[in-house]
């Protein structure tokens, strides 16, 4: 009975182990799996959700309040007996209850901006949001594309220690026959040694690249990542002719994070005007009704104590009505403090406005920079790869015939390697730039294609 329990709960497990271990994974799905489970993206939800509230209550301001009270009372001993206008030794039973409603006519236009900042402050949390996505999505796609990089560079390594073992090979055949000297083999073997330094390098930064990219998804499910990109012969190459200019005020134009501090702008403006009215006088109106019960209380014609309902709904109901007039005329000078401090704020938050406006221009002109330069890069790695390549063949074949050394013809191999990496990298800084523009300028969709 236990064999079959275990082998059920190794079944039940199976299919939960090998989800958990790996996932072929697309640029899209890890950018969507990220959007999901971040908790900074949680985080700016929760705001939003609560400047939302605000924005309800702002609008609540302007409808009256109502208020509902009831209370009772049990008194023994001396007391003044309402009722018999006399002093006596009592107990008395009392209860009374009342409904009273207040609104605000006039507070200096306050409620009015309140509305408003209320409003500009969920606009600033949206557009926050919003950045905040792209910040996601950015970092992402930055970190996938580091995992696919460092997977090609390990092939390299990989394919480069191959053909080393495979020279290594030879020249161990060639120095038994005495057709090479010893030093070849020795040079060859710390060749073959170097390369072998050179997988683990890759490997283990691969290893790494793949951890900040499942940190970044925050997904205890998926431990390790088989990602799914086209091969870089298979990507779009081709530049675009791009005009900073356009670049700066398209970024100035869409920027979420822009428009955001102008709202920020908008509220503190509001705040100032909320400050400025406490200056000015505030009126409200109020109604109200209540009713009383008192067990001492007599019925005038009858002469018997009136019942509950007779006193509280009928025989004891007052009414009212009214209104209230407030003018500040000296508050300590705490008014003026405030209003000082919201027009410190209001100066800050235009300051910083200025401040992101700069900073946008400068990322998009570094990105511009950065994308003219990698155009510029892949036209001369495309080159080097080429010519690395047909040194490396030349200096082979004259090996072979033996009018090389094997210094020059490692040294040639080496060279072609190098020429390799630089070519993987310049095409996948290429794609990742273009995306990189799209950011810098607010335009980053979720759906990347490359």
């Amino acid at each position: 009975m236990i064999r079959y329990i275990t082998l059920l709960t190794i079944l039940l497990l199976v299919p939960v182990l090998s989800v958990a271990q790996q996932a072929e994974l697309t640029l899209e799905e890890a950018i969507q799996i990220a959007l999901e489970n971040n908790y900074q993206i949680q985080q700016a939800e929760n705001n939003r959700g609560l400047a939302n509230t605000q924005v309800r209550s702002a609008q609540a301001d302007f409808l009256p309040n109502l208020n509902a009270s009831f209370s009772g009372n049990r008194n023994v001993g001396r007391q003044f007996i309402q009722e018999d206008l006399s002093f006596e030794d009592r107990t008395t039973l009392g209860l009374s209850g009342s409904l009273n409603t207040n609104i605000t006519v006039f507070n200096g236009f306050s409620n009015i901006a309140n509305l408003r900042r209320a409003e500009a402050d969920l606009a600033s949390e949206e557009l926050q949001l919003e950045r905040l996505r792209e910040n996601i999505m950015f970092d992402t796609a930055s970190r996938y594309l580091q995992v696919v990089l460092n997977e090609e560079l390990l092939k390299i390594s990989q394919a480069t220690l191959e053909a080393s073992q495979s020279q290594l090979e030879q020249v161990r055949a060639q120095v038994e026959v005495g057709a090479r000297p010893t030093v070849d083999l020795y040079n060859q073997e710390s060749v073959v040694a170097n390369d072998e330094l050179s997988v683990i390098q890759r490997e283990n930064a691969l290893e790494v690249s793949k951890a900040q990219l499942i940190r970044i998804m925050q997904d205890e499910r998926i431990t390790e990542v088989v990602t799914s990109m086209p091969s870089p012969e298979e990507l779009s190459l081709m530049p675009v002719d791009l005009n900073l200019t356009e670049l700066i005020q398209a970024a100035l134009e869409t920027r979420s994070d822009l428009r955001a501090q102008e709202y920020n702008i908008e509220s503190n403006i509001q705040n100032h005007r909320i400050a400025r009215a406490q200056f000015l006088p505030s009126i409200s109106a109020s109604a109200g009704i209540s009713g009383r019960y008192s067990d001492q209380f007599l019925d005038p014609a009858t002469g018997e104590r009136s019942p509950f309902t007779d006193q509280f709904f009928d025989q004891n109901i007052t009414r009212n009505i009214g209104f209230n007039i407030q003018i500040p005329i000296f508050t300590r000078w705490n008014t003026q403090t405030q209003v000082q401090s919201a027009q410190v704020q209001l100066r800050n938050s235009q300051l910083q406005l200025e401040n992101v406006r700069f900073q946008i221009s400068e990322e998009v002109r570094q990105a511009y920079n950065d994308y003219m330069s990698i155009v510029k890069e892949l036209e001369s790695t495309d080159k080097a790869l080429i010519a690395a390549e047909r040194a490396y063949e030349t200096e082979q074949q004259r090996y072979e015939v033996g009018s090389s050394t094997l210094i020059e013809l490692n040294l040639a191999n080496a060279t072609y390697i190098q020429a390799q990496s630089n070519r993987i990298q310049a095409i996948y800084n290429f794609v990742f730039q273009e995306k990189l523009l799209d950011y810098f300028i607010g335009q980053l969709e979720s759906d990347i294609q490359f």
